[in-house]
């Protein structure tokens, strides 16, 4: 055993959090039970493991420490005796649990975020906190919402799942098709969040990347027939071949500057199968972006790029969304194709959108084009200004790293 740092039991709570939950819940039959024995786990392991060090399987260890945590506060609450029945029967053995049915216990989960009930931003944040891990304030950042509303929304909705009875399960095959567009998104989501960190020590949380992709394998098997399914795990298979490649020695490495001969190519081989497969009898936004993914994957060199073929993925993405972050990246495949100036004035018409207000996605995106633009001085005042509000370190890093390259050029 080793001894671990704050830092090293953050990481273990970022990577399991949401594990633990899903199992746990499963065990006891009720989430905000699971979620705080999980909690106490964590304050249990906080305690101990500075002197005891870390255990072999962290994971397990905290699963069971919720485990046992849960089923104790079903003893003590005499109003709850059928459930404590329950979840004795359901729990196993009193050594540790073993995590086998880890993507069956997310996907369970992530149905039950995606239940018809709840509205679709309580879909998306209980996704966020439950099967992600992040916490409120992470998640606010991600909303670009206040901290209070977002714990609003989140008590609502486990108020909600409570109330109705939503169960923790996937649901019968005649009621997949009506989850399908939430339970693709949350997926989406999960994989995003994972290859783009919200905030934290790294932009890329690789657990989580691994996680969404199992999980849209399971449901591409739950739903053979669903081109979007097949389309979404073309995007995440493609964007994931160059994983190992968007952080190397804790620096991000932008799309232009990876080594390009280190890209997973068997998942690039699998992602272009989906991408097939999907386009043959099917149309949608996850193929839009698979499209876009495709077109960077099979690219020698970023200068051999086809940006027409980038730009037309986006223009049908929007068919689909409106969302900012797509006008934003569109506004970048648009300066490649005809010209930075003309990326910057596609870039103008989505910098006052009210859901990019404090980040600092439009603001560094205008840096890097007016870099390249080689209008230098505009380009280093914005680079100072996104660097103020990044979200994690490796951005702030890489932001810091231009903002000098421009001021020794200078």
């Amino acid at each position: 055993m080793t001894t671990p740092g704050p830092a090293d039991i953050d990481a273990v709570y970022r990577a399991e959090f949401g594990r633990a939950v899903a199992t746990v819940a499963r065990f006891v039959g009720d989430v905000d039970i699971a979620e705080d024995a999980v909690h106490e786990a964590f304050a249990d392991a906080l305690r101990t493991w500075p002197n005891l060090g870390l255990p072999s399987n962290p994971g397990a260890w905290i699963t069971t420490a919720a485990r046992n945590r849960a089923l104790d506060r079903l003893r003590r609450e005499s109003t709850r005796a059928v459930k404590e029945t329950d979840a004795v029967l359901l729990a196993p053995p009193s050594e540790e649990v073993e995590v086998v049915t880890v993507a069956d216990d997310q996907l369970r989960m992530i149905f039950m975020c995606c239940h018809p009930a709840l509205s679709p931003e309580s879909r998306v944040a209980l996704t966020l906190r439950l099967v992600c891990g992040l916490r409120t304030s992470e998640i606010a950042r991600a909303f670009m919402q206040p901290e209070h509303t977002v714990a609003q929304r989140l008590t609502r909705a486990k108020s909600k799942i409570r109330q109705a009875n939503i169960p923790l399960r996937v649901p019968p095959a005649h009621l997949l098709p009506e989850r399908t567009s939430s339970v693709l998104a949350c997926i989406y989501l999960v994989f995003t969040e994972g290859y783009f960190a919200t905030s934290g020590p790294s932009a890329v949380r690789e657990e989580l990347c691994d996680e969404a992709i199992r999980l849209g394998r399971l449901f591409c098997a739950l739903l053979p027939d669903e081109s979007e399914a097949r389309a979404l795990l073309a995007l995440m298979l493609l964007n994931n071949s160059r994983r190992a490649q968007r952080s190397v020695d804790g620096e991000l490495v932008p799309l232009e500057e990876q080594d390009r001969l280190q890209w997973d190519r068997s998942a690039i081989r699998a992602g272009l199968r989906c991408l097939v497969s999907a386009a043959a009898d099917g149309a949608g936004p996850y193929l839009a972006q698979a499209r876009i993914a495709g077109a960077h994957a099979i690219a020698p060199t970023w200068t051999e790029t086809n940006w027409h073929a980038v730009v037309s993925g986006y223009d049908e993405l929007l068919r689909y969304s409106s969302s900012p972050a797509v006008l934003v990246n569109r506004a970048v495949a648009v300066g490649f194709r005809d010209g930075f100036d003309a990326g910057l004035a596609a870039l103008d018409e989505v910098s006052e959108h009210p859901r990019l207000a404090g980040s600092h996605i439009v603001v560094a995106t205008r840096a890097d084009l007016l870099r390249r633009a080689g209008r230098l001085e505009q380009a280093l005042g914005y680079y100072r200004d996104a660097l103020a509000t990044a979200g994690t370190d490796q951005v702030r890093r890489f932001l810091q790293r231009r903002l000098d390259e421009l001021s020794a050029g200078s």
